[in-house]
């Protein structure tokens, strides 16, 4: 239980030192409180004089400017000193006192002075109970933080105490909340500047070559992409508050419809995003930041208005642990950490005007991750009304690792036809503000790459991120509309672009006295990338990469020769546009995955495949693990992909590894049949999902487990249904025909005529639409259309009774591609910006159905009824 007078540890704990000695190392045991305490023993610190001081300071910040009945202040520290000097007189041990907690042991101080009080009024006599239970609080935080042992003896009293301290904290800055003072606006303002000075800007790789002089990076507000986002993982998991089938006989049978990422978080406080590797999260990241840092957020946001944005993004403390809040800047490196106010972002934190983004918790070595959850859900529960945005890969953590606190899932969605054709757009549109002198065969470049992508399953299976789209992008301009068409193979050929040509094609030869061809050059990145992957960083520090690069130099003659370690990494920093630099000097890759493809060539050169089978049932190594047998010779690659399977692992462990194995098959280059025959036999049987997060998951494995999947015409409904999550999600042809056996069971469910609707944005729409579409039985269910492609299929089908717009249209463009004679409800996931007067040209039309995220519809003509 909590003290009704709670002291501030800013002020309290000061004085609570003064009553102990301070240990000369960590405690290794339970220690007998009187024999710590300063104004006893054989060498007291402190005298009973010091005690009635500290005891007068403690009822002083305990009034906080309020007075007591008959001017009892003094009497009452009086008390209070008596009491305070019971501790030293017991037999009570650290760990016993902690056990007891701050009432339990007040009350057995205060059992020691029977009667000390009986002078003092009720009220007074109250106050001193209370400020008594406050002052043992912070003396038993004390002990915890002096004695390892304790935390680890009685790790959930630990806690809690700790709790009440933060709690005691907050709840002293909301008693004095008032307007901030200059001093805290005068850094408020400096600081939302460098937000937008240091986040309006997003590198778009490769974009820099062939030409000299191109920038690095762009503003954010000419090539950010609002990408599409599902609440509840992939095709939504349903939520309480999602929009209800209409009444009376409407129409339903829509999942969870794919809203622009920036708008599905409108009125969600808390947010989990997850999202594969150059998915956008930190791009979106940095879209808010900038966005609230200088208040020119949509009306949908609106309630992030007066925000102040903290930006945190983990590999900058992955080691560290979650900082404190007061630590926040400096545990990121902020420039300005140094000249923040005392206790500012406290402050900011404890009046409800901070926007947590907290950037990457795959970043943390997998062993660290529950911490960092304990710190996050001990900060949401202390400072409740923060709103916050927290970003990982999905293997990294599960949809409900922060739904205690209130933290809904929303995962971002492949971007579809529009938006790629959007991005793509973009990137040439900014590739013209560059000195570069191929201006005029840009229109050209992006014509031919608009047209190529949907030829070929590869690049469209790989073009549904940034990061790809922007790599595909740089490589078509590099190589003149020649393009490579697997993951492995625009990997490598972005190496030689950027290791081998990147600096003779910009005219750069002279930049350093350092001159290294592309093998020495991408070999001592490979080494840089082993070491990060084996001390599970995702930033090194400067020391450390000189350190190693001065180990390798030796066995590499090439580049010991051209100068000292510190000159080697300066060249690599500067030369190779693989690494970027912290404001701290340390550096990261640009891109995780590009971490990931060298470490992972590094191991195969090495020959270390033990290394990569003792961590392969470790998510972060998921990405290593592939591109490892996409490097590996064909009998490395045997033995790797044996190794997957072998027994020693149990649980999720074994069954993780074992599906990894499968998932692996499409990167082969060359494999022994045997070994390939017995993957596909000894996990067919691990494709049967008995629940719908299994069959998501199921989906990363890839084309292979369409040849394990039971016949679709024999199975039940509801694993026909699981069995459909899984496949919609396979980005490959061979996914439509099993989709289309699926679709002739003689039982379809509303669910899975709704999930095989659902999945038509992933695959050649017209084959789809040809395949599955006009087969399903329209009765109940919503039709979604995600771009214009969809838009105009449907129309050649006659169009529907029901369709869903879940992309961005203009009534133009929907009044020219919907069929206006069927139509009778349309759902709405988009705000479309105007009034709805246009919804009279749909004769049939009796129901709107609009997402409640968006702002209130107008205009409707009349007979339509809005549902929400």
């Amino acid at each position: 239980m909590e003290p009704a007078v709670r002291l501030a540890s800013g002020v309290a704990a000061p004085l609570v030192r003064e009553l102990f000695v301070p240990p000369q190392r960590p405690p290794e045991g339970e220690e007998l409180i009187a024999g710590t305490v300063s104004f006893r023993g054989l060498r007291p610190t402190t005298t009973y004089g010091d005690l009635e001081r500290l005891a007068r300071e403690f009822v002083r910040h305990g009034l906080d400017g309020r007075s007591l009945p008959l001017r009892e202040d003094t009497a009452v520290a009086a008390v209070l000193a008596r009491t305070l000097a019971v501790m030293g007189e017991l037999d009570t041990t650290d760990v016993q006192a902690v056990r007891l907690g701050p009432q339990d042991w007040a009350r057995l101080l205060r059992a020691h002075v029977p009667g000390a009080d009986r002078k003092l009024t009720e009220e007074s006599a109250w106050f001193h109970d209370s400020l008594l239970v406050a002052v043992c609080l912070h003396a038993l935080h004390l002990f915890v933080q002096r004695s390892p042992y304790i935390a680890d003896r009685l790790p959930e009293r630990s806690h809690r105490i700790r709790q009440l301290v933060d709690l005691g904290d907050v709840s002293a800055l909301r008693e004095r909340r008032r307007q901030p003072s200059p001093e805290d606006s005068a850094f408020e303002e400096r600081y939302l500047r460098s937000v937008v000075e240091e986040y309006n800007r997003v590198t778009i790789y490769g974009i820099d070559l062939p030409n000299p002089n191109t920038p690095d990076s762009w503003p954010l507000e000419t090539t950010y992409l609002s990408l599409g986002a599902e609440f509840g993982g992939p095709g939504g998991r349903g939520r309480d508050d999602a929009p209800a089938p209409p009444e009376e006989g409407g129409a339903a049978g829509g999942a969870d419809p794919v809203m622009p990422a920036d708008r599905a978080l409108a009125g969600q406080e808390r947010v989990l995003l997850r999202g594969v590797a150059g998915s956008g999260k930190t791009t979106l990241v940095q879209w808010l930041a900038v966005a609230t840092a200088r208040g020119r957020l949509p009306e949908e946001l609106a309630a992030l208005h007066g925000r102040v944005p903290v930006v945190l993004p983990v590999r900058r403390f992955a080691r560290q642990g979650f900082p404190a809040p007061d630590d926040f800047l400096d545990a990121v490196g902020h420039p300005l950490a140094d000249e923040a106010p005392d206790g500012w972002m406290a402050r900011l934190l404890a009046d409800e005007r901070a926007l947590l983004l907290v950037d990457g918790i795959d970043e943390a070595p997998e062993d660290q991750r529950p911490a960092v959850r304990d710190a996050l859900r001990r900060m949401m529960r202390i400072y409740s009304g923060t709103c916050c945005l927290v970003t990982a890969r999905p293997p990294a953590v599960d949809a409900e690792w922060l739904a205690d606190e209130g933290f809904d899932e929303l995962t971002l969605a492949p971007m579809n036809r529009d938006q790629v054709a959007a991005f793509i757009t973009a990137w040439h549109t900014a590739a013209r503000t560059d000195t570069g002198d191929d201006h005029a065969h840009l229109d050209e470049y992006r014509d031919r790459l608009l047209q190529t992508i949907p030829l070929y399953r590869e690049l469209r299976g790989l073009a549904t991120n940034p990061l790809m789209c922007g790599l595909i992008c740089a490589l078509n301009r590099d190589r003149s509309g020649s393009l490579p068409k697997g993951r492995r193979e625009l990997y490598e050929a972005a190496m030689e672009m950027l290791l081998q040509r990147r600096d003779p094609e910009r005219r750069v030869l002279h930049a350093d006295e350092v001159h290294l061809q592309r093998a020495a050059r991408e070999r001592l990145l490979r080494k840089l990338a082993f070491r990060m992957l084996l001390e599970d960083r995702a930033v090194l520090g400067e020391a450390a990469a000189v350190e190693e690069i001065a180990r390798c130099l030796p066995a590499i003659p090439a580049a010991a020769a051209q100068g000292t370690p510190a000159q080697i990494f300066g060249h690599l920093l500067q030369r190779t546009g693989l690494l970027r630099e912290q404001a701290d000097g340390a550096v990261e890759f640009v891109h995780r995955t590009v971490q990931d493809y060298l470490a992972a060539k590094e191991a195969v050169e090495r020959g270390d495949l033990a290394l990569l089978l003792e961590h392969a049932h470790e998510p972060q190594w998921e990405e290593v693990i592939r591109m490892a047998v996409a490097h590996a010779r064909p009998g490395e690659c045997g033995e790797l992909l044996a190794g997957l399977m072998a027994p020693g692992k149990v649980g999720m462990q074994r069954n993780r590894r074992r599906l990894l194995a499968a998932a692996c098959l499409e990167h082969v280059t060359e494999l022994d049949p045997v070994t390939h025959a017995r993957i596909r036999r000894e996990t067919r049987h691990m494709v049967r999902p008995t629940s719908i997060a299994a069959a998501r998951g199921l989906g990363w494995v890839g084309p292979i487990v369409l040849e394990m999947l039971p016949d679709p015409e024999t199975v039940a409904d509801d694993e026909a249904y699981r069995i459909a999550v899984t496949v919609t999600r396979i980005a490959d042809d061979a996914a439509v025909h099993y989709l289309s056996r699926l679709r002739r069971r003689p039982s379809l469910p509303l669910t899975l005529r709704a999930e095989l609707m659902r999945g038509w944005r992933n695959f050649d729409t017209e084959r789809y639409a040809e395949d599955v579409v006009a087969h399903l039985d329209p009765e109940g269910l919503y039709f979604p259309v995600t771009d214009r492609v969809e838009l105009a299929v449907l129309r050649r089908l006659g169009g529907r009774e029901c369709v869903q717009v879940a992309g961005h249209f203009t009534p133009d463009e929907l009044l020219a591609g919907l069929d206006r004679g069927p139509l009778r409800h349309l759902w709405l996931t988009h705000d479309l910006g105007v009034s709805m007067e246009w919804l009279a040209d749909f004769p049939s039309l009796t129901t709107l159905r609009v997402n409640p995220r968006l702002p209130r519809v107008g205009g409707v003509p009349e007979g339509i009824r809005i549902i929400s």
